[in-house]
């Protein structure tokens, strides 16, 4: 199992004050909770649900936070459970290949990547906690922050339970009701695009030779693409999908279109005789229980994650949500709250540290936001007088994204600063 980072031997204000509070209990919020153990501060966990999440298909963990759940103890179990691969393929409606996109190398990185279910990983997280003893409480949803002083924050859960804690964090997902005490007009900002994804049996696909290598993406210049990905630990089930342009709804809206299992179905087989006997055969069963539909939302650039006391700080997709085009949101969150725990561990919870770690982030999110940009030209049906074309040649050099270790980055911060 890989360390963290020890933790430090300098006092940190934190052990002097009561808890840290984490709101959310979802990937962010317990690898958060696992990390600040491993520093050694008490945290506790709030979530809304009745019972630990049991929602979404599978997510995609690249080397970047494989390392980091290494760090935590889960890797070597949670890499039982998913589907093993070093590269994503694109390629043309006559089947040749086009272009790669690499998710992991052992040899370059330490680490394959990994397709996995969202609730084993969660599985896998809340054996850690509770076998640490971490206290998390479900049916607890928060209401709003009370007051903050320069060392507590004091907050409400909607029953008018108040409770104080040296931090309160908002690992509470995209509408975050955290993000409201701070940002409270703010809204996440459709990108004008959704996903829309269905699991079906792998013996649906009809391959076009034996050697013909998934995951991969079929591109069409009129029919944008059509997505095939394995998943389970034998690869017996592959994710289905194709993206589109389309006009924001509204919640109602979005409602229906969740329902409308029958119009998911048609689209993804729509054009699929574009895309071969491997779309046609894939689409000729798709049980409406496993259809998902995802609009790509995201959250406009904060100007702060921490609050003016600093006593409330946002992580992962309250802070900065992001499209999954690129299969970095969970990889993302990861690394946010992984850096902020090392920080803390070791005091460094003063406005030029949570401002340097902010900076660092938001840097390497907005590199991510221009490498999904690219993924997504590949999969919708091109745009006349686009520079596609000269996109495509310039490949996809990754090493930036999976070859840093975020451990390392905080600790030359400490001992630079």
């Amino acid at each position: 199992m890989r360390n963290l980072g020890a933790k430090s031997s300098s006092p940190s204000n934190l052990e002097m004050a009561n808890e840290v509070a984490i709101i959310g209990a979802g990937i962010a919020g317990l690898t958060l909770a696992l990390s600040l153990h491993t520093q050694g501060i008490p945290c506790a966990i709030y979530e809304t649900r009745p019972e630990p999440q049991n929602i979404g298909g599978a997510v995609m963990l690249s080397p970047n936070s494989l390392r980091l759940f290494d760090g935590v103890g889960i890797y070597d179990d949670l890499k039982r459970h998913g589907y093993t691969f070093d590269t994503l393929y694109f390629r043309d409606l006559a089947g040749d290949l086009k272009e790669t996109y690499p998710f992991g190398s052992v040899e370059k990185y330490g680490y394959s990547g990994l397709r996995v279910y969202r609730f084993q990983l969660i599985d896998l997280l809340l054996e850690k906690i509770n076998a640490n003893k971490i206290p998390i409480h479900f049916n607890h949803k928060f209401s709003n922050v009370v007051s903050e002083s320069t060392d507590t924050v004091t907050w409400k859960f909607i029953d008018g339970i108040e409770k104080t804690s040296s931090l309160l964090i908002g690992a509470d997902g995209i509408h975050s009701r955290v993000r409201k005490y701070m940002y409270p007009d703010l809204s996440p900002k459709f990108t004008g695009l959704a996903g829309i994804t269905a699991a079906v049996p792998t013996a649906n696909l009809k391959l076009p030779s034996p050697d013909y290598a998934v995951p991969v993406t079929i591109m069409s210049p009129t029919h944008g693409a059509f997505v095939i990905a394995p998943q389970k630990p034998d690869g017996s089930e592959v994710l289905i999908g194709k993206q589109k342009r389309m006009p924001e709804l509204s919640r109602e809206g979005w409602d229906q279109l969740y329902a409308d299992k029958e119009a998911a179905v048609a689209f993804l087989r729509e054009g699929s005789e574009v895309f071969g006997d491997i779309a046609v055969g894939a689409t000729s069963d798709i049980p409406h229980a496993h259809i998902n539909i995802w609009p790509f939302y995201i959250i406009p650039r904060l100007d702060s994650w921490s609050s003016t006391h600093r006593r409330v700080l946002l992580v992962g997709d309250s802070a900065h949500a992001i499209p999954p085009s690129s299969g970095q949101g969970v990889s993302q969150a990861v690394e946010d709250v992984v850096m902020l725990a090392m920080l803390l561990g070791r005091g460094r919870s003063e406005k030029k540290d949570l401002g340097w770690w902010q900076e660092f982030r938001q840097a390497r999110l907005q590199d991510i936001l221009l490498l999904n940009a690219r993924v997504d030209k590949r999969r919708l049906p091109k745009i006349t007088g686009s520079d596609e074309e000269g996109d495509a040649e310039q490949g996809f050099d990754l090493d930036w994204l999976y070859g840093l270790d975020v451990v390392s980055v905080v600790e030359e911060y400490v001992r630079s600063s």
